[in-house]
C-alpha cells in the first residue's frame, strides 16, 4: 500500500511539473543559459529565447562550454557571473523585478550579448 502511495504521490508531482512549463517541483521556472562553445550565448525558457518575463524567482542553470568566455547577467539588482576560463555548469536562483536585463560574454560583448524585459503581464 505505501509503494502504490509513493508512486501515485511521484506522479502528481511529475503531472504537476510537466504542466508547469518549465517550473521545477519548488515552482521556480527554470531558464538556461549557455555561452561557448564558439561564440554563441543565449537564454532560454525551453527552447524559446527569453524576450520577456513576468517578475518572479527564476532557476537560472548556466552552462558555460568555453574557457575563453563567461555569463554575465545583470539588470535591477542582479550581477552575477561565470569566469572566463571556466567551464561547468552554474546554478543560480533569483529573483527578477520589472526592468530591463542584460547577458554578455565581457571579453567578447560586442559580439556576444542578449537582453529581456522582465514586466507584469
Amino acid at each position: 500500500m505505501r509503494t502504490f502511495a509513493a508512486t501515485l504521490s511521484f506522479s502528481i508531482l511529475a503531472l504537476a511539473f510537466a504542466a508547469a512549463g518549465g517550473a521545477n517541483p519548488q515552482g521556480t521556472t527554470q531558464l538556461t543559459g549557455t555561452v561557448g562553445p564558439g561564440f554563441t550565448i543565449t537564454l532560454k525558457n525551453r527552447a524559446k529565447t527569453v524576450k520577456t518575463l513576468s517578475p518572479a524567482k527564476y532557476a537560472f542553470v548556466i552552462n558555460d562550454k568555453s574557457s575563453l568566455h563567461n555569463f554575465h547577467l545583470t539588470g535591477p539588482g542582479v550581477n552575477k557571473k561565470t569566469t572566463v576560463g571556466g567551464t561547468g555548469t552554474t546554478h543560480w536562483t533569483i529573483i527578477l523585478r520589472a526592468g530591463t536585463y542584460k547577458y554578455v560574454c565581457d571579453p567578447h560583448k560586442a559580439l556576444m550579448h542578449g537582453r529581456f524585459v522582465v514586466r507584469a503581464p
